[in-house]
């Protein structure tokens, strides 16, 4: 009836992992919030880029400043 989903293994915060990484987050580096934002704009979502918590609310808010400041495009065709 239901497929069994396999447990697989957990991702890994890249922004946990390495600090520098985290030091970097800021709407004033496009080329870094481009890995978190899919071929059509969209910001994606946590489940698929092993993002902490926290660390994607904080990159949903860079995200925004940098669409906001013409840094980033709000959607892409």
């Amino acid at each position: 009836m239901f497929k069994k989903r396999s447990a697989g293994r957990r991702k890994v915060c890249p922004f946990l992992a390495d600090k520098q990484l985290a030091a970097q987050l800021d709407y004033k580096n496009p080329e870094l919030l481009r890995r978190f934002i899919t071929d059509r704009g969209r910001i994606v979502p946590r489940r698929i880029s092993g993002v902490s918590a926290k660390f994607q609310r904080r990159l949903t808010r860079e995200i925004k400043r940098a669409r906001a400041v013409a840094l980033l495009p709000y959607a892409l065709n």
